[in-house]
C-alpha cells in the first residue's frame, strides 16, 4: 500500500503555522474587545493548533507497512489522532458554554463591548484563513484517504461557521449604539451557544466516522464480497466471509472457500484470482482464504447472517 504520510505532515505543517497565526489574533481581539463569543473562538482556535501537533505525532506511527510488532500496519494511530480531535472539541463546547451561563447568571454587571470597523476586518481576514485551510485540508485528505486530514478539516470547517456567527454578533454589538437598541450587548453572550453547538456537532462527527474502524466493524458487506468471488471461475462455495478495515484505504478479508480442483497448483491459482478481483472491485485488501474440502460447503454467507447462498 502506498505510504502518503510525507504528504499528510506538510499539509500539516502549513496549517499548524496558519493556525497559530489566527489563535493569536483572535484572542488579541477577544481581550481588546472584551467579546465572550470571540474568545470562545479563540479557545476552538486553540484546539486547531492541538489537533495539528496531534496529527504530526500520530501520522509519524501511522505507516501502512507491516512489521514483527504490527502485522497489520499501524493506520489505526490516525483513527486515534481523529478521536483525539473530538475529544478537543468536547473540551471546547464544554468551556464555551461554561463561560456563557457564568456571564447570564453570575456577572452582576454586563460589561460593554467595543468594537471597532478594523477588528472586524481583521475577524474577516481570519475567515478567509479559516476558509482556506478547510478546503486545502478536505481536498488532500480526500485525494490521499487520510483520516486525520479530513477529521481536522470538518473541524476548520467548524470554525468558519463559528467565526461568521461571532462576526454577525459583533456587527450587531458595533451597531448598538448608532440604532439605539442597548439589547444588542446581549448578542455576543447569546451566540456562544450555537457556536458550543456547532463545535459539538463537528466532534459527534469525527467519532462517528472513525469509531467503526477501530472497533473493527464491517467493511464490505459480506454479500458482495461473495457476488465477486462466485464469478471467479473454479469456485464451488464460499462462506464464513468477514471484513474490516477502511474501505478506500486498506481492508482486511477472511474466507472459506471449496474449488472446484485437487490441484493444490490449480487451487492457488484460483485464490489468486479472487485476490485480483477483490482489489480491483474494492481497492486495496489484504486477503485470507482458507481452502477446504468439499463436505464443509455452507449455506450461510457470512457470520450471524440472515442472507443464504442461493442454489442454482
Amino acid at each position: 500500500m502506498q505510504d502518503n504520510r510525507s504528504q499528510v505532515r506538510r499539509v500539516l505543517w502549513l496549517t499548524l503555522l496558519l493556525n497559530l497565526f489566527v489563535m493569536a489574533l483572535k484572542f488579541t481581539l477577544g481581550m481588546a474587545t472584551g467579546s465572550l463569543s470571540l474568545q470562545a473562538d479563540a479557545l476552538h482556535s486553540v484546539t486547531d493548533s492541538v489537533n495539528n501537533i496531534l496529527g504530526l505525532v500520530t501520522n509519524r506511527f501511522s505507516s501502512p507497512k507491516p512489521d514483527r510488532e504490527h502485522p497489520y500496519g499501524h493506520q489505526k494511530f490516525e483513527a486515534v489522532g481523529a478521536l483525539g480531535i473530538a475529544a478537543f472539541l468536547g473540551i471546547a463546547c464544554f468551556e464555551i458554554l461554561r463561560g456563557a451561563v457564568e456571564k447570564i447568571f453570575f456577572n452582576t454587571e454586563h460589561t460593554a463591548i467595543t468594537v471597532s470597523a478594523s477588528e472586524l476586518w481583521l475577524l474577516l481576514l481570519v475567515l478567509g484563513i479559516n476558509i482556506f485551510v478547510a478546503f486545502y485540508e478536505r481536498n488532500v485528505g480526500r485525494k490521499v484517504n487520510s483520516p486525520i486530514l479530513i477529521a481536522d478539516a470538518r473541524h476548520t470547517m467548524s470554525d468558519i461557521w463559528v467565526t461568521m456567527i461571532v462576526i454577525a454578533g459583533l456587527v450587531g454589538v458595533w451597531q448598538a449604539g448608532n440604532l439605539n437598541i442597548p439589547q444588542l450587548q446581549w448578542l455576543d453572550v447569546i451566540l456562544a451557544f450555537p457556536v458550543a453547538l456547532l463545535v459539538f456537532h463537528s466532534g459527534w462527527e469525527v467519532i462517528h466516522e472513525n469509531l467503526p474502524w477501530l472497533v473493527d466493524e464491517m467493511a464490505i458487506a459480506p454479500e458482495a464480497i461473495y457476488d465477486v468471488v462466485t464469478e471467479v471461475p473454479g469456485v464451488l462455495n464460499c462462506h464464513d466471509i468477514a471484513s474490516r478495515g477502511m474501505l478506500g484505504r486498506q481492508v482486511f478479508i477472511e474466507m472459506h472457500l471449496i474449488v472446484n480442483t485437487d490441484d493444490l497448483t490449480v487451487a492457488h491459482q484460483i485464490t489468486e484470482q479472487i485476490e485480483a478481483s477483490l482489489e480491483e472491485r474494492f481497492g486495496t485488501v489484504r486477503v485470507l482464504i482458507h481452502v477446504e474440502p468439499p463436505e464443509y460447503e455452507e449455506n450461510s454467507i457470512s457470520f450471524g447472517s440472515t442472507e443464504v447462498i442461493k442454489q442454482d
